[in-house]
């Protein structure tokens, strides 16, 4: 009895360990199929976008993002994820930026020379000069200088 038992538990055991000896390695001849997931945005959809469109111009031009986040409503992130196996074969983010629904800034991998840079805050013009010509002791007030 014991030892029909023991042949029983070996002939579960011995085969069970040498298949997973073998899960690293990977079948032969086995064809991986490719995974598409997410959004498919290409350069001809991100170069339609321009400054002050609508969320739902950009919604009908790009599709219903993959990411709306919860934390920040302004945001939509759009990714595509294409995957063979454990291999990533293309990864492509793009992020649409909108203030008071309207959009005012594009970022990923797929934005061109044609999306603006946002125009740095200028001085007044001579503001740098009446600065540069004043003197410390010229802003006082002369009751408080000693």
């Amino acid at each position: 009895m014991y030892r029909t038992r023991l042949i029983i538990l070996l002939s579960l055991l011995v085969p069970t360990l040498a298949l997973s000896g073998c899960s690293g390695i990977g079948f032969p001849g086995v064809y991986l199929i490719n995974i598409d997931q997410g959004n498919i945005v290409d350069q001809e959809m991100v170069d339609q976008l321009k400054p002050e469109m609508t969320r739902r111009q950009v919604r009908f031009l790009l599709g219903t993002p993959i990411v709306e986040d919860t934390f920040n409503n302004d945001r939509w992130d759009y990714i595509r994820l294409v995957r063979r196996g454990n291999d990533t074969l293309l990864r492509r983010r793009l992020t649409v930026v909108f203030e008071n629904d309207v959009l005012v800034d594009v970022e990923g991998d797929l934005v061109g020379e044609n999306w603006p840079e946002p125009d740095p805050v200028e001085s007044p013009v001579g503001a740098s000069e009446e600065l540069s010509e004043k003197t410390p002791d010229q802003g006082a007030d002369k009751s408080t200088a000693l």
